[in-house]
């Protein structure tokens, strides 16, 4: 290391507060909202607050690494048509950590195919589900980052090839569970999907040993904060998330977003309506699971059940209900969403009606459907029930 190098601490180039911000934004805009757009307000908020505690959780261990490096929190990046919302980018002398946060509910268990499950509680039963992998979306973000890097040497074929060569040398992805109540099961996972995928207590030790591991030069102090400099100057501060998010839960309220959320200079989106916005929020995922599963988390919203070794595997049961749906679908000759549509299969599965009275009460079901459907919905249910 140079003799010269006296950066020995830990400094955050960028710390966004957005998130805060926007979760104060929904409280006020909350007072305003009325009915099924108010319910889904305090979800959001509940949500991100989820969310927000798991970065916090990162930003701790960094903190204390006792590794001095530069972090950006929340870079928000966009060339052409990619875009990329990058949690924590982390400069250090040898390597530069691209930081995923997941602050799932339940446990992780990575199959051999490198499958995410992710497993718990909810009403007394215990869910397993399949979720998206994390490790494909950060490598997006690892991508976006390297398509920055190579259209900045324009039409240097050369260097681009450099690049495509020596990138992942210097750019490490880490997915950090960041619940602390979380258990990952990555025992049949292959070697290379468990060197991405840790706890938030592990963080600082995995950084460590790749640091340690790695055979490249240590940049000087200059050099590194001209790295990080680098990355931070990618944000683009007009393309926040949570911007949008709220453009939404605002527009489908009926308030000027851009008045009530303390922005100048920005563009509407005169394409989004109260009308549209009912409709995305009514059908963007608000009913499932995950979200329920974060309620009673942050909530405790009802009393804890003995499980009864009962397990639905949330993925099996929609694939069995779609295709119920599909064949008297046919059979009728008639669409298929006018049988059920994903919207009220998901409160179909949240409610879980075990009798023809109870299906009454799911959305979209009336006395004729329940009849007509009934019998085979409650059949379907029934038997993933006692699973």
């Amino acid at each position: 290391m140079n003799i010269f190098n006296k950066m020995d601490r830990v400094e955050f180039l960028r710390e966004s507060n957005e998130a805060s911000d926007y979760i104060e934004k929904l409280k006020l805009l909350e007072n305003k909202a009325s009915g099924d757009i108010k319910s889904k307000i305090e979800k959001e908020i509940k949500i991100c607050t989820w969310g927000m505690l798991g970065e916090k959780n990162i930003a701790f261990e960094l903190r204390n690494s006792g590794i001095p490096m530069y972090v950006l929190h929340d870079v928000n990046i966009e060339i052409e048509d990619l875009t990329a919302q990058i949690d924590y980018i982390v400069v250090t002398r040898k390597l530069n950590f691209i930081i995923e946060c997941k602050n799932l509910i339940g446990d992780i268990e990575i199959d051999n195919n490198g499958n995410f499950l992710r497993k718990y509680t909810f009403k007394g039963k215990q869910i397993k589900e399949g979720i998206y992998s994390p490790i494909t979306q950060n490598q997006r973000h690892l991508e976006v980052l390297k398509k920055v890097k190579k259209d900045s040497f324009n039409d240097n074929f050369l260097f681009k090839m450099g690049i495509d060569k020596t990138f992942d040398l210097f750019n490490k992805s880490i997915v950090v569970l960041s619940n602390p109540k979380t258990i990952l099961n990555a025992k049949y996972a292959k070697k290379d999907v468990k060197d991405q995928v840790i706890r938030a207590d592990q963080l600082i030790k995995h950084m460590k040993f790749h640091i340690n591991q790695s055979k490249e030069f240590a940049s000087s102090d200059k050099q590194m904060l001209s790295i990080a400099n680098d990355f931070l100057n990618l944000h683009n501060q007009s393309k926040s998330s949570f911007e949008k998010r709220y453009q939404e839960f605002a527009s489908a309220v009926g308030v000027d977003y851009a008045q009530d959320f303390g922005i100048d200079n920005i563009t509407k989106d005169t394409s989004i309506n109260k009308s549209a916005n009912s409709a995305y929020l009514s059908n963007s995922g608000y009913n499932n699971f995950f979200d329920n599963a974060v309620e009673e988390n942050l909530n405790d919203i009802e009393p804890k059940q003995e499980l009864e070794n009962k397990t639905i595997d949330i993925d099996k049961l929609r694939a069995e209900l779609k295709e119920m749906r599909l064949k008297t679908s046919r059979k009728e000759n008639i669409k298929p969403y006018f049988i059920f549509n994903d919207k009220q299969m998901d409160d179909l599965i949240d409610k879980y009606p075990k009798s023809k009275e109870a299906l009454v009460k799911v959305s979209g079901f009336g006395e004729k459907k329940a009849e007509k459907y009934g019998e085979e919905i409650l059949s379907i249910l029934a038997k993933f029930d006692c699973n």
